[in-house]
């Protein structure tokens, strides 16, 4: 079990800046991903926990022990390389109980441990076969068997699922989590797949140019974006941003912008007057009749737009889809559209 402090870390390659003055904490048994677009900094930064890449300024301290000067293998942490990095020329099982052979555990200890984490990752079929012979998804879960086998304080991921098809994808992103919750350890995992962030962190870091831009669990990210590439980086598809401004009406404040009015909840009613961008996530928008056996629709959009036409296909008695139209126009604002 570890704790990591990252104090304002920094790492130049040349006269490029990667990683800007990063700080934050991972805590003991935490399952934390940085997550944003490529060229961010994310790797970067893992790669400095690790030790593979020295900082150009800053401090990492695990379990409050500064570690900057420590080799990888003084560390205690566990990597899983996006590429799987398996010896071409090494069963599964010389593959996986290599980390053990480097530290000369005795060999009965050795083929318990690797049976075990074999059975964990669901590769023990796999055992006696040739890297190439194995799937993209065997190969990942071999690779975290090898991980998993030198009982590490820290996994650290490093987009470990970006070059499997969907499905496999969704199958290691659920065995992830189970290890996370069997192995109760620290998880640091890398990639820049907001849905992958959204399924496994208990904590979200945003990165954007070097730098941390938010940090917050899953549903404080996607709720309460700190930024508009938050809001826009998070959410399939992603969040409508529509500018506009707060104009009071009748001592209430109100969203206008050019197409659209809307009366602003209560928790706004001392929003300012002023230029502003209203956010609205695609689930939040639903349509509603306006009455009861009704077929108008309630509209809350300020212009008068004619002529929209809207076409459906319904199964006929025959079977066969019978195709209708119906046009409508958009009133003004707070009257319902009529149909014809």
């Amino acid at each position: 079990m570890a704790r990591i402090e990252l104090l304002g870390l920094s790492k130049t390659f040349g006269p490029v800046q990667a990683v800007k003055n990063l700080s934050c904490t991972v805590e003991d048994g935490e399952f934390v991903v940085f997550v944003g677009p490529s060229g961010c900094g994310k790797t970067t930064a893992l790669r400095m926990i690790a030790g593979f890449e020295d900082p150009s300024a800053g401090e990492i301290r695990i379990d409050g022990r500064v570690v900057n000067d420590l080799e990888p293998r003084d560390r205690g942490l566990g990597m899983v390389f996006q590429t799987h990095a398996l010896f071409p020329h090494k069963t599964v099982r010389q593959n996986i109980e290599f980390g053990l052979r480097m530290k000369r555990i005795p060999v009965p200890e050795r083929a318990r441990r690797v049976r075990e984490v074999a059975e964990m990752v669901h590769v023990s079929r796999l055992l006696d076969k040739m890297p190439n012979q194995c799937s993209g998804g065997e190969s990942q879960r071999v690779a975290l068997a090898r991980t998993l086998v030198t009982d590490p304080s820290t996994f650290l991921l490093d987009e470990p699922l970006s070059s499997l098809d969907a499905k496999l994808r969704r199958e290691l992103r659920a065995e992830c989590d189970r290890l996370h919750q069997t192995l109760k350890r620290t998880f640091i995992y890398v990639t820049h797949d907001q849905e992958e962030a959204m399924t496994l962190a208990d904590r979200i870091v945003v990165m954007r140019a070097g730098g941390i831009v938010q940090t917050g669990s899953p549903m404080e990210i996607y709720s309460d974006p700190s930024s508009y590439f938050v809001a826009d980086f998070f959410g399939s598809p992603s969040m409508n941003l529509i500018p506009g401004e707060i104009v009071p009406v009748n001592g209430t404040p109100l969203f206008r912008s050019a197409s659209l009015h809307v009366a602003l909840p209560q928790r706004f009613q001392a929003a300012k007057p002023g230029p502003v961008t209203l956010g609205i996530r695609p689930e939040h928008v639903g349509v509603a009749r306006a009455g009861d056996g009704g077929s108008s629709l309630q509209c809350d959009w300020s212009s008068r737009w004619a002529g929209i036409r809207c076409s459906t296909s319904t199964p006929g008695a025959s079977g066969r889809s019978s195709r209708w139209q119906r046009a409508w126009t958009l009133p003004a604002w707070g009257q319902a559209p009529a149909w014809r």
